[in-house]
């Protein structure tokens, strides 16, 4: 779904959010809206690595995203849930 809202130009800016262990992206559309990246089951779409979501976004056809680290803890070991 994502690549289709990318494709159809309906994406206005993504951030790239690093929070304690976990590694995310957020989308602003053009409306304005901001929309956390899921799944499709419908989770928080989660990356290992800064890096490795920034290449999944350039995949999709992102080359221009903003990075958030001021919470980011790398040393910090994530939760299974």
């Amino acid at each position: 779904m994502l690549k289709g809202l990318v494709e159809a130009g309906a994406v206005k800016a993504v951030s790239i959010i690093a929070n304690g262990a976990i590694i995310h992206a957020e989308i602003l559309t053009l409306s304005g809206d901001k929309k956390v990246i899921t799944t499709q089951a419908g989770t928080i779409k989660t990356c290992g690595t800064i890096d490795s979501a920034a290449k999944w976004l350039k995949m999709l056809g992102l080359g221009t995203m903003k990075l958030e680290v001021g919470k980011w803890m790398p040393n910090q070991k994530g939760l299974l849930l």
